[in-house]
């Protein structure tokens, strides 16, 4: 997942590329980065959003929930990245709104810290952005992903905007890929689709490894890797694919050409726009088929 060796190998290939220019590398670093816009979508539906406060075992978590403004539809639950939830979210989860799901963006760090938990803007290029969701990540464990999955899941449920007699969606970025599996095996009944966009720790030596609990799954999986994490662990894809295999479920497993770890979210420093669109497409196909 998200660490100092993936932070710098993402600046070394910037620079190293040209993809990055000495002033727009001093923009990053600084946290201004660029605006960048989301294709429209196909007729969207109106949403509603609000922010909202969700009961869990161990206390409050501030959340966005965003869905059609009319009807019932399939839940789905957004794990973040590790910079939580910010704008950036909001956004993608307004996008899949707009597409006809009942959408909730979770702040995992609610028993620390409310969201956002670093300034609009910050990028991992940033010691201050590091020195802060690093020590946020660690009180995160297999326990509290299960706990919260639990909570949040029954929190779709419990909504006007989601069609019970529909499965659930989740997926997740960077440290919220793995929880996604968590998620999936916690509440296997309710959970018919996962995604997993540059997941890192979803093959592990320990005994919580997230491919061991494949069999407790019920999920359709999407799992789109950033190349240079599938270098770092070129096993980890055939694991999960055996792994799926032999509990009989389908997963679409691919490494994304030319992206780096956090290739996926607007407001990273390495997006890369077309293999966003890309994964985000294979997405919907997911959802269409496995939440109908």
């Amino acid at each position: 997942m998200c660490d100092e060796r993936t932070h710098k190998e993402s600046m070394e290939y910037l620079s190293r590329s040209g993809e990055l220019t000495r002033r727009q590398f001093n923009a990053v670093t600084a946290g201004t980065g660029l605006s960048v816009l989301l294709p429209q979508v196909a007729d969207a539906q109106e949403v509603t959003e609000a922010e909202v406060e969700v009961m869990t075992p161990d206390g409050v978590a501030d959340c966005y929930f965003v869905h059609p403004s009319s009807g019932a539809h399939a839940g789905v639950l957004i794990w973040p990245d590790i910079m939580s939830l910010r704008s950036a979210f909001r956004q993608m989860g307004r996008r899949l709104a707009e597409s006809g799901y009942s959408v909730l963006v979770v702040n995992p760090y609610y028993r620390v810290r409310r969201a956002p938990v670093v300034q609009e803007g910050a990028t991992m290029a940033q010691d201050e952005t590091r020195n802060t969701v690093f020590p946020l990540a660690g009180t995160l464990s297999a326990q509290t992903h299960l706990t919260d999955a639990r909570a949040f899941v029954n929190f779709l449920d419990s909504q006007a905007a989601v069609d019970r007699n529909r499965k659930i969606g989740t997926m997740g970025y960077c440290m919220g890929g793995p929880i996604t599996m968590r998620t999936a095996a916690a509440v296997p009944d309710r959970i018919g689709a996962g995604a997993s966009f540059h997941g890192g720790g979803l093959v592990t030596d320990g005994v919580d490894s997230p491919h061991l609990l494949v069999p407790n799954m019920q999920a359709h999986y999407l799992f789109a890797i950033a190349e240079n994490d599938d270098a770092e662990e070129p096993d980890a894809k055939d694991v999960l694919r055996e792994s799926f295999a032999d509990a009989g479920l389908p997963a679409e497993i691919e490494v994304y050409e030319g992206t780096l770890h956090g290739w996926c979210p607007l407001d990273s420093h390495v997006y890369n726009g077309p293999q966003a669109e890309r994964a985000w497409s294979r997405l919907l196909a997911l959802f269409d088929t496995a939440l109908a």
